[in-house]
């Protein structure tokens, strides 16, 4: 077998391992998990989370899920908490404690520490006789026959296992709390995946030029009008309502048809019920409109009104693409 064809294989032993042994998680999930998922979400305090090694990195990315589907958490390393960190634990606050074997030496160190406050703790392990298993109020059970390590040493199937079922805690407390995409815009305000939550296509078309001809416009007008406004179009207008829209397309479909377009106005070759969006639409659903129908300027009302233009490169400019 070729050097390539071994590696392809490899990949794909690895990821069929892993899969399988997600897999039979569902088969593991007892009343422990409903009873810790209520423990969560009806607490007054935060989520700890504590481990260490490879754990203490997916109990970051725990840390990180809650966080942003709305269940207030703070990672607390093991190693770390023997040295002062434990202060970081109040009185209301639920600890997760994350460790395939459930005997390493910081982790039976701090479980007799964090009983002592009467704090309530989950533990997400491989092994349920160990000794943080036998300690906690609720067991989450993440066993996996073995690591897709072909030593079986190195942290990878096991890991994967402790980082699904944080995944699963959090889906279900996101339900619990009828969390939705608003909520998740409020805690992820930056970036594209939170301008598509939040950013509103006023918030775009306000910011540009308002190109607008009344129907009875020359075409010489219509041209000055579209070239200023650099939209690449213009409505057409009456009384302020939209009636019709002339694209540089439409320009150009019009000059291979005629030769003297002195007598012809807007409305003579405008195209009429164009696409149009609410302002308070959000932009993502401008961008959809305009897959939808192969276009790259939109027309904006407000309360029946023209009210503006947002283009695709105002979509593309804002990360929306």
């Amino acid at each position: 077998m070729s050097t390539e064809n071994s590696i392809i294989e490899t990949a794909k032993q690895t990821i069929e391992m892993e899969s399988k042994a997600i897999l039979n998680l569902s088969s593991l999930v007892t009343e422990d998990f409903a009873a810790a998922v209520n423990l969560i979400y009806n607490s007054k305090g935060r989520v700890i989370i504590t481990g260490i090694g490879k754990s203490a990195i997916i109990g970051n990315k725990i840390v990180a899920t809650l966080n942003s589907t709305g269940t207030p958490a703070i990672f607390m390393h093991a190693a770390d908490a023997i040295h002062g960190d434990l202060g970081l634990i109040l009185n209301d606050d639920v600890v997760i404690c994350l460790s395939k074997s459930g005997n390493t030496p910081e982790i039976k160190v701090i479980i007799p520490l964090i009983k002592r406050a009467n704090n309530k703790m989950i533990a997400i392990t491989g092994n349920t006789n160990s000794f943080l298993a036998q300690h906690a109020d609720y067991v989450l059970n993440a066993y996996v026959e073995k690591e897709a390590c072909p030593n079986n040493l190195a942290p990878t199937t096991s890991t994967t296992a402790q980082l699904v079922i944080g995944d699963a805690l959090a889906v279900c407390l996101l339900n619990l709390r009828g969390f939705s995409s608003t909520d998740f815009a409020k805690y992820h305000p930056g970036g594209a995946l939170g301008k598509k939550l939040y950013l509103r296509v006023e918030d775009i078309s306000s910011t540009n030029e308002k190109p607008a001809v009344n129907g009875d416009a020359s075409i010489k007008e219509v041209i000055v009008e579209i070239t200023a406004k650099m939209l690449g179009v213009t409505a057409v207008v009456d009384n302020n309502e939209i009636i019709g829209i002339i694209t540089d397309g439409d320009l150009r479909r019009m000059l291979t048809k005629v030769d003297d377009f002195s007598n012809l106005t807007a409305k003579d070759i405008m195209g009429a019920n164009p696409k149009r969006i609410q302002a308070n639409a959000m932009a993502i659903e401008a961008l959809e409109i305009m897959e939808a129908n192969d276009i790259s300027q939109l027309l904006v009302e407000h309360e029946g009104k023209y009210a503006g233009v947002v283009h695709l490169h105002d979509l593309i400019k804002e990360g929306i693409i």
